[in-house]
């Protein structure tokens, strides 16, 4: 089922995906984007009954309907998402930083302001699903960051609700509102506003390529979380490591998309065959085998390594999304993640953990950006202003090296701006003479 490949063969042949594959998404997006800001609400509402068939009048959640998700949602499961919540809630805590202010021997006094995001915009998938896990990664360390008002987006159904799953998670994380509309059309409602929906400071949240090219084009205007492609995970794993697991780690990664990528990589044969036999045999089994069939069969690789020594270069070398090691000693191969999403350490770990519940956030970057970026974090909530404080005495001792520095890159004015002050200074001292 997975094409197989030797180390060297893979790397020759990997090639990830670039936005810029999607001449005619991008295309559609600028001119969603456009009737967006020219019209407002009345492009939201169009686009929205177009694309999800929703017959709405109005976009946004109302009480009543708050009311009723809470109605029909299952005791049972309103409290695991509390419970996960909680873990969420208290992971992201450990994240907060805060404001210093270090005051030298000579006066002078550097530091840093920490201040929350004033209003952040969750995208939250939806549509024909329910990610009700997404709601409470992207509210919960907004509110844990301190931001004053939490707004989400999700697209309705057909008919023009929205999951009562999602609505009990708003809830529960903290959000302020919720509105019915996915897509580019969201994102742009987001950044630059509409009647209804109020414009953000940033936006956060996974989407289809939609979304994301739409975060794309609005970067700038407003802040972002990160360009999210088709989800990821690779899973390295020794002759020690269960098939059966590993298949169904794989395929709970192929299910999501069709263009989701599961790569295996092991240095064992006689393991690689069995996973083989397991993903045949688990996908048989499934519902809806079709997307992870897909998925599996365009995406997915098992890439036969010499040593997992050479395993782990390739997963360096992909940083994927998810990271899961299947290896005898796996905590002993920790220091040599470079790149990852996150990383799942042992057979019991399986990246369902952290999908839904252990705590870290399950938006993580993927395409390769895990090279430079993190998960979604507190940090993405939170703006940083230096502090600067210089008494007169500690600028007349540093005035001749800026004065210097201002010369070397020919910018007079800055050296001039120091200069008027020592001079001050220095007449300030003749005069006490």
């Amino acid at each position: 089922m997975l094409k197989e490949f030797d180390g060297e063969t893979f790397r020759q042949h990997f090639k990830r995906r670039r936005f810029d594959d999607y001449p005619q998404e991008i295309s559609a997006v600028r001119e969603i984007i456009s009737q967006v800001r020219r019209r407002g609400d009345e492009a939201v509402l169009e686009y929205t009954n177009r694309f999800d068939s929703a017959g709405l009048k109005s976009l946004c959640v109302s009480a009543e309907e708050f009311a009723a998700a809470e109605a029909v949602v299952d005791t049972g499961v309103r409290e695991n998402l509390k419970l996960a919540a909680s873990n969420i809630e208290a992971f992201h805590r450990r994240q907060l930083c805060v404001s210093w202010l270090d005051r030298r021997e000579d006066g002078v006094a550097l530091g840093q302001l920490v201040r929350a995001l004033e209003r952040v915009g969750a995208y939250v998938p939806g549509g024909g699903a329910a990610y009700p896990s997404s709601v409470l990664m992207t509210v919960i360390p907004a509110r844990v960051a301190g931001v004053r008002e939490v707004v989400l987006t999700t697209p309705p159904l057909p008919g023009g609700e929205i999951n009562p799953y999602t609505l009990v998670a708003a809830r529960i994380a903290g959000a302020d509102a919720v509105y019915k509309c996915g897509g580019a059309q969201a994102v742009a409602a987001l950044a630059y506003g509409t009647e209804t929906i109020p414009r953000v400071d940033k936006v956060v949240g996974p989407g289809n390529i939609y979304v994301t090219l739409a975060k794309r084009e609005v970067m700038g205007a407003v802040g972002i979380d990160m360009l999210a492609g088709p989800s990821e995970v690779l899973v390295l794993a020794d002759n020690t490591a269960c098939a059966a697991c590993v298949a169904a780690d794989l395929l709970s990664q192929a299910e999501h998309d069709a263009m989701a990528s599961a790569y295996f990589v092991t240095d064992s044969r006689i393991l690689a065959a069995d996973v083989q036999k397991e993903l045949r045999r688990q996908c048989a089994a499934l519902k809806r085998p079709e997307t992870a069939v897909k998925a599996l069969r365009g995406q997915g690789a098992l890439v036969l390594v010499n040593s997992i020594e050479e395993g782990m270069s390739i997963a360096n070398e992909l940083a994927p999304e998810h990271l899961e090691l299947h290896l005898a000693e796996p905590w002993l191969w920790l220091d040599s993640v470079q790149n990852a999403g996150a990383v799942f350490i042992g057979a019991f770990t399986p990246e369902a953990v952290g999908d839904y519940w252990a705590g870290p956030n399950h938006v993580l970057p993927t395409a390769g950006a895990a090279r430079f970026s993190s998960p979604l974090s507190v940090d993405d909530y939170i703006k940083k202003s230096s502090v600067i404080y210089y008494p007169a005495k500690a600028l007349l001792a540093a005035a001749p090296a800026i004065e210097s520095l201002a010369g070397v890159e020919g910018l007079d004015a800055h050296g001039l701006s120091v200069k008027m002050r020592r001079d001050m200074l220095e007449k300030r001292e003749d005069s006490k003479d």
